[in-house]
Formats: C-alpha cells, sequence, structure tokens
C-alpha cells in the first residue's frame, strides 16, 4: 500500500527532524521546506497529500501561505505553530487550514491529525460526485430528499439544525470556525450569530447524540469552532 506524501514546512531543525524521523518510521514520503517560498514552490511541483506548515517562517507569514496554496488547491493544509492564541487558530483556519496543532505537540497526536485527514481525503476520493447521499457511522444525511437519519430513524431537525449538520457533514474531519460557520448558515458574522449557534449546536447534539455531554461526531474546539469526527 502506497503511504501518503506530506510537504513539511518548517524553519526548526529540531522540530523539523522530529517530525520527518517519525514519517519515515510511519512509512510515509515527505520532501522539506523551510520558507514560504519553498513552500508554495513544493505545494505545486509536488503536490503532497498533506502539508504540514510552521506559521513562524522566516520569509513571510505561514498564514499567507495558506492563502496562496487555497487560490489553486484545496489539499490539507495542518497547521503546527508555537502560537497558541484562539485568534492566531481562527485567522489559520479561516484562511482555509483543516487543522491546527500546538507546539509542543507529542508525535502520536501528530500522528493521530494525519490519520484524520487521510480518512477525509479517502473518503472525498471514493465518495461518487453524483451521490446524494452522506453515510458516516449510524448517521446518513439525504441530501436530495432534504432529511438525516440516525441507525435509519429520521430526525426530527428544525431547518437551521438541518443546514448546520450539512454544513459540517460536507467539511467532515476539518474544523470550521464560528466566523466561517455563522456566515454559511445566517449571512452574517457577529457576536450575537455566535451565541445563537451554541444554541442550535446543543440542541442538534442532543438529536444525533447518544451522551451530548461526550459527545462522537461533532466536537468541539473552544474559542474556535466545531469539528464533524469521520467514524
Amino acid at each position: 500500500m502506497v503511504k501518503a506524501h506530506i510537504l513539511i514546512v518548517e524553519d526548526d531543525k529540531a522540530v523539523k527532524n522530529l517530525i520527518s524521523t517519525a514519517l519515515e518510521m510511519d512509512g510515509y514520503a515527505f520532501s522539506l521546506a523551510e520558507n514560504g517560498s519553498q513552500a508554495i514552490l513544493s505545494a505545486a511541483s509536488g503536490k503532497p497529500d498533506i502539508v504540514l506548515l510552521d506559521l513562524g517562517l522566516p520569509d513571510m507569514d505561514g498564514v499567507q501561505v495558506i492563502e496562496k496554496i487555497r487560490s489553486w488547491s484545496q489539499m490539507p493544509i495542518i497547521v503546527i505553530s508555537a502560537r497558541s492564541e484562539d485568534r492566531d487558530k481562527i485567522e489559520a483556519l479561516d484562511a482555509g487550514a483543516d487543522d491546527y496543532l500546538t507546539k509542543p505537540f507529542s508525535i502520536d497526536e501528530l500522528r493521530a491529525r494525519l490519520r484524520v485527514t487521510l480518512r477525509r481525503l479517502n473518503a472525498l476520493k471514493n465518495q461518487d460526485p453524483e451521490s446524494h447521499l452522506f453515510s458516516n457511522g449510524a448517521l446518513t444525511i439525504d441530501y436530495s430528499a432534504g432529511y438525516a437519519m440516525m441507525d435509519g430513524k429520521e430526525l426530527h431537525l428544525t431547518p437551521y439544525e438541518y443546514k448546520l449538520l450539512c454544513l459540517l457533514a460536507q467539511n467532515v474531519g476539518k474544523v470550521l470556525t464560528h466566523a466561517y460557520i455563522t456566515k454559511e448558515i445566517w449571512g452574517t458574522s457577529w457576536e450575537g450569530d455566535v451565541a445563537s449557534l451554541r444554541v442550535f449546536m446543543a440542541s442538534l447534539r442532543k438529536k444525533i447524540e447518544k451522551d451530548p455531554a461526550h459527545p462522537e461526531y461533532i466536537q468541539t474546539h473552544v474559542g474556535v469552532g466545531y469539528r464533524m469526527l469521520r467514524q
């Protein structure tokens, strides 16, 4: 089985060596870039499956690299950064990053994030573009009929709950920020919308989660947003 090719964009030698050694042990192919310019060039020419991107690069901010890559590709980008503030995470995710790891991180955590991203990639590759059905564990959404089911039983969702569930499903495995979700659902993004979003999310969880206090499907990223987990 051919393992994914991963582009590591990191100027810190110790971190770069740690990541590359772990990827090599797991059988991944990888290439290296030490700055933003190299990263953009390598992403365009090498077409990696996943980009691991540090935000603090010597020649440009990592967010600019995300924006450049997103102008022509949807390849998954996992940010690895010492910046732990919510606003930094939100800026990177809103620019188009798929996930965010804060330094220092464990190699096991990195491996887990890579597995989640690869599962999402494989699901997208195997998905029939004509298909109107979404399936994730016990959850099924029939986009053409406009309803969702858990364990074969139809869920009684409000229009906003259904719209929210579809948005998360269409981005399964990806962290969506509060601002992105509220803009997609309501067309605006201000503090009142985020408060409403929390209410709708709590209501949606009660309908799809066995235990809303320990959700299996919709994960909260405190201060940042939400992600639907692939089952």
